[in-house]
């Protein structure tokens, strides 16, 4: 041993022994090559490799596992593992790779260093705070970008649509809300069921079903639970109340058809033209489903000849004429009441003359087409909705099997005939879409299946002009000049008039023809339809979407939102698009085209209604005073209520029963007074305090409807029923809010 070993008695007592392992891993722990020096108990020792010991050097006195004697601490030892091992060391010895006693708040080393001792998260507790922290994060994007949607251009809206959906995906509680609307969905979004029979009775059976996006649905479930949640008696309520009970439509009554009724019978002609001029002027311009010129001739010479013999289905198409303007004399009671003015009797005789018992046998051809929509056109006006759409889908089915919803390519039909053709495809596609909103059901057609172009701008009467043959023949001028009137202008000047100064002849004055294809078209009827096509188009693309039954198990809420505020964007660019002429904003019945301006407001507030209707109910449900969903949710069922508004603001204040008849489109007056009659109710019952100045504001609103109702009833059944629907509601639930609701008004 080496002189330099300085030995202190104290320090030789017994250790314990070490197995070769154990004692050769604690020499290679304290001891490297040359000397070392280390303290302990306060006593220096100074170390030299031991002699003889292969590993620290060559010296063949020693034996090779000759064991040294090594002073102890005297500090205590306060390790809790018996086998030296603790589940977790602190961050310093982490760090410096050494041994840890575990100790908390300090371990042993640290203690000894005087180091600061701490423990950090394990590696799972890490990542499952860094999971959270991030999805906490991904939400607040969410809300963020859901925050910041409405107030968006399109082309914005578009790139986060598609960032949204990147998050959503990555969401868990995405994933949760999509797993569990696999299951079950959300009750709220929309009816993927039935709740009655309908088959039941005649009542029944007569409503049918009615889905989710009509009025008469929400009109039903409002007075169910207003009637469900009432602290008063109300009398007998039945515990789920047939939706036919809420039904004001006319289906219920029969539609008598003599047996032997005389089809040859014609009105003398000064009745007949002033019947033909009266459909021409308020039917035609939103239903082209005839050809005006080529019909007007036709008819000239039925009249002027009497050896002329027209065919059946002609004859049928000429009644179907006569009952429809007759009924609209009918409500204005501007004519003489008589036989010749009698629309059951003209309809009749077009019923045994072209829609008969043998009518499906027969194989459809172009007039049979348009002698089954003017027959749906007919029901829809004398409030019979069930008979009318199913009529529709059969017109409908008779165009496709024709061909009509396809472009025409043959050579063998002339061009006009062709863009007549076109023009009934589009007839029965706006007339569906007007009914399928009223009934709640899907569509008669499908985009995808459809390839027929958009009617051209222009008058039927300038189809003979050069130019306006070169656009119909020529499917790219076509297409550019629709391209151009149906993508947004220029924002910085909304609502322009699309017209160019375009200077033509024309005989009247009124709507000139352009000289060629390049020009834009001056406003007219025909493209009045156009504009009534396009935002069709988007109240079936926002139905489909929003209403379908599968969509609640689709899509969450967050994506809801997001489809419905991109649609009140589309929306409210149509508005920007519409020329000057037909902006309504200012409804004066001295400039042109009031007819036109009127129509367009109640097709664009509906459109509103229907897309932003569903975060009105979702926040109808709520618990009143609890926070709603997201501002999303809250801005579009403002916009649903602000819509509502607006629609019966296109009604004077005081009632005029023949303004109605006269200047809106009256054959549907009724489902758009109701539309928004309703939201108001919605609105005013679950949504607002008695007394506030906004349950006023709604209240006033809600009797305006109310007023006009009661005065249509006098010439409308269907009014008259809607009266007794509404002011049953309000007699039961509206006393809080000081609604004064009489029938002497």
């Amino acid at each position: 041993m080496s002189d330099n070993f300085i030995r202190h008695p104290s320090h030789f007592q017994p250790r314990p022994s070490f197995s070769e392992h154990e004692s050769d891993s604690f020499i290679y722990d304290q001891f490297s090559l040359g000397h070392t020096q280390t303290q302990a108990s306060g006593l220096r020792v100074i170390m030299e490799p031991i002699p003889g010991d292969d590993r620290l050097g060559s010296n063949p006195g020693r034996p090779m596992n000759a064991k040294v004697p090594i002073p102890r601490s005297n500090y205590p030892s306060s390790y809790t593992s018996t086998s030296g091992r603790v589940s977790r060391a602190c961050e310093n010895c982490r760090d410096q790779k050494a041994k840890c006693s575990g100790h908390r708040p300090s371990c042993q080393r640290c203690q000894d260093s005087g180091a600061r001792c701490s423990y950090g998260d394990r590696k799972r507790e890490k990542m499952v705070k860094e999971l959270k922290d991030l999805s906490a994060q991904v939400q607040s994007y969410e809300s963020l970008l859901r925050d910041l949607y409405p107030r968006l251009d399109s082309t914005s809206a578009q790139h986060v649509d598609q960032a949204l959906g990147g998050l959503l995906v990555r969401s868990p509680g995405f994933l949760a809300t999509r797993s569990d609307a696999g299951r079950t969905g959300d009750p709220l979004l929309t009816r993927d069921h039935t709740e009655e029979d309908f088959n039941r009775d005649e009542a029944s059976q007569a409503m049918g079903f009615v889905g989710e996006h009509s009025e008469v649905a929400w009109l039903y479930r409002l007075k169910r639970d207003l009637d469900q949640g009432s602290l008063t008696p109300i009398g007998d309520i039945p515990e789920r109340p047939s939706i036919s009970s809420l039904n004001y439509f006319l289906d219920d009554s029969d539609i008598p058809i003599p047996e032997n009724i005389d089809v040859s019978v014609r009105p003398p002609q000064q009745m007949a033209d002033m019947l033909v001029e009266s459909y021409f002027r308020t039917i035609h311009p939103d239903f082209p489903i005839i050809g005006k010129e080529i019909f007007l001739n036709q008819y000239r010479s039925f009249y002027s000849n009497p050896n002329v013999r027209p065919g059946k289905r002609w004859t049928a198409v000429l009644n179907l004429v006569f009952a429809i303007a007759a009924k609209h004399s009918n409500l204005l009671q501007s004519q003489p009441q008589g036989n010749y003015t009698d629309h059951l009797a003209y309809f009749a005789r077009a019923w045994r003359l072209s829609m008969g018992s043998v009518a499906l046998l027969d194989h459809p051809n172009l007039q049979q087409v348009q002698v089954e929509g003017l027959a749906a056109f007919y029901l829809l006006s004398t409030g019979q909705i069930n008979r009318s759409w199913r009529t529709i889908g059969a017109a409908i089915r008779s165009a496709v099997a024709m061909g009509l919803n396809l472009r025409s390519e043959t050579e063998t039909v002339a061009h006009l005939s062709k863009e007549t053709r076109y023009r009934v495809w589009w007839a029965l596609f706006a007339l569906d879409t007007v009914l399928y909103v009223m009934t709640g059901r899907p569509p008669s057609t499908s985009d995808i299946f459809c390839t027929t172009p958009l009617p051209v701008p222009y008058r039927e009467e300038d189809f003979w002009d050069e130019g306006v043959t070169q656009l119909i023949t020529n499917h790219k001028s076509r297409s550019n000049l629709l391209t151009s009137l149906l993508t947004s202008t220029d924002p910085t000047t909304p609502g322009s008039s699309v017209a160019s100064s375009v200077t033509v002849s024309s005989s009247t004055g009124a709507e000139q023809t352009p000289q060629s294809t390049m020009e834009t078209p001056l406003p007219n009827i025909s493209l009045y339809f156009l504009y009534v096509v396009d935002l069709a188009t988007l109240m079936r693309e926002a139905i489909e979407t929003l209403y379908s039954p599968g969509a609640g198990t689709r899509r969450s809420w967050l994506e809801m939102e997001v489809a419905i505020s991109n649609f009140n964007t589309t929306a409210d660019d149509w508005l920007s698009r519409l020329p000057a002429e037909f902006q309504f904003g200012e409804l004066d019945d001295t400039r042109p085209f009031i007819r036109q301006r009127v129509s367009l407001a109640f097709h664009f507030y509906t459109t509103k209604l229907v897309i932003s209707r569903p975060c009105l109910r979702r926040l109808a449900h709520q618990v009143f005073g609890t926070p709603s969903p997201s501002s999303v949710c809250d801005i579009m069922a403002t916009t649903c209520v602000e819509s509502a508004q607006q629609m019966l603001d296109i009604l004077p204040e005081e009632p005029d029963v023949n303004w109605p008849f006269e200047v809106l489109p009256w054959w549907c007056v009724l489902h758009y007074v109701m539309q928004s009659a309703t939201i108001i109710m919605v609105e005013l019952f679950a949504r607002t305090l008695p007394g506030t100045s906004e349950a006023i504001g709604l209240g006033e609103k809600v009797q305006k409807a109310v007023r006009w109702l009661h005065a249509m009833s006098d010439r409308d059944p269907s009014a008259h029923r809607a009266w007794l629907v509404c002011t049953d509601i309000l007699f039961r639930h509206g006393l809080k809010f000081s609604l004064n609701i009489d029938v002497d008004f």
